[in-house]
C-alpha cells in the first residue's frame, strides 16, 4: 500500500492523508473503512503528531505508512502528508471519520469529469451521540460553517473531514499557508489560499460518516469558534472580504478576457 499504483480503471494515483494523535481506537475503525473501499487508494498515508498512544502501531498494522510530525497541531501534521503523499490527488479525512465504501472511487470520478476543478470538498453526517439529534446538528453545524466562511472567502470553503484536491494544487498554496499556528483551522486556512486561484466545488455524493466530537462540550465547541474567527482575521488585511472578492473578481476577467483573445483568429 506503501507505493502509488495506477489501476484498470483509472490512472489517477490517490493518496489518503490522515493526520492522528492519540485517536487510536478511533483510526482503527477509519482504516478497516478505507480498506474496504471500492477503489483501494495507493497509498494511506498516517502521520502520527507525536501520539502518546497506540496510534502509529494501529496504523502500520494495519498496513498504513506512518510519518511523524512533532509540530504541534493538525495544521503542520496535514501538511507534512501532503507533502510526503506521492498521488496526483490527495484526499484528506480526519481519525474519528469512517467514508462510505464508494468514496475514493466518488472522488476520482469528480475529477475525472470535471478536469477544470482542482479541490472537492464533501459533507458529512454525524455518527455517534443521540440518534435523534445527529442529523440535526450535522445539518446545522455544516451550514453554518459554509454560510460563515464562504462570505469570508468569497467562494466554498474546504472541510478537513471530507475534501481532496490535486498534488499540484497544494504545491502552489503551500507557501503561503499558516503550518506554524496550532490555533487555526487548517482546512479554512488551506481554502483562503488555494481558493482564489484555483477552483473548488462541492461533491455530495462523497458520503463521510464523522464522530460529534465538536459537540461533547460547551468549551470544545467554543474553542472550534474561536479558531474559525481567528483563521479569518489572521489573513486580514490582505484578505479582508471586499478587498479579496475585488482581486478575484479582477483576475477573473483577466483570464476570460485572455482565453476570448487567444482563440480569436490571426491574421
Amino acid at each position: 500500500m506503501n507505493t502509488p499504483r495506477t489501476t484498470a480503471s483509472s490512472g489517477i494515483t490517490v493518496s489518503v492523508v490522515l493526520p492522528v494523535k492519540d485517536d487510536a481506537p478511533e483510526l482503527r475503525r477509519c482504516l478497516s473503512a478505507l480498506a474496504s473501499q471500492t477503489r483501494p487508494a495507493d497509498e494511506i498515508l498516517v502521520v502520527d503528531n507525536a501520539s502518546s498512544d497506540a496510534s502509529a502501531r494501529t496504523a502500520r498494522a494495519a498496513g498504513a505508512r506512518v510519518e511523524r510530525c512533532d509540530r504541534p497541531g493538525i495544521a503542520a501534521a496535514a501538511a507534512h502528508g501532503y507533502d510526503c503523499a506521492r498521488g496526483a490527488l490527495i484526499l484528506r479525512l480526519d481519525a474519528d471519520c469512517v467514508p462510505d465504501r464508494l468514496w475514493v472511487e466518488t472522488v476520482i470520478d469528480a475529477f475525472e469529469r470535471r478536469p477544470d476543478v482542482d479541490a472537492f470538498s464533501g459533507g458529512a453526517h454525524f455518527i455517534d451521540g443521540p440518534r435523534p439529534l445527529r442529523s440535526l446538528l450535522a445539518a446545522a453545524y455544516l451550514a453554518s460553517y459554509a454560510a460563515v466562511a464562504a462570505s469570508a472567502l468569497g467562494h466554498l470553503p474546504l472541510f478537513g473531514s471530507n475534501m481532496a484536491f490535486r498534488r499540484e494544487a497544494w504545491r502552489h498554496a503551500r507557501a503561503r499557508a499558516h503550518l506554524d499556528d496550532p490555533g487555526l483551522h487548517d482546512d479554512l486556512d488551506l481554502a483562503f489560499h488555494l481558493g482564489e486561484r484555483f477552483r473548488i466545488r462541492y461533491l455530495p455524493g462523497a458520503r463521510m460518516g464523522m464522530s460529534m466530537r465538536p459537540f461533547a462540550s460547551r468549551s470544545a465547541f467554543l474553542r472550534r469558534i474561536a479558531a474559525g474567527f481567528r483563521t479569518v482575521l489572521i489573513h486580514w488585511p490582505h484578505d479582508f472580504p471586499p478587498i479579496r472578492w475585488t482581486r478575484m473578481a479582477l483576475r477573473r476577467l483577466r483570464d476570460r478576457v485572455t482565453v476570448i483573445a487567444a482563440s480569436r483568429p490571426r491574421g
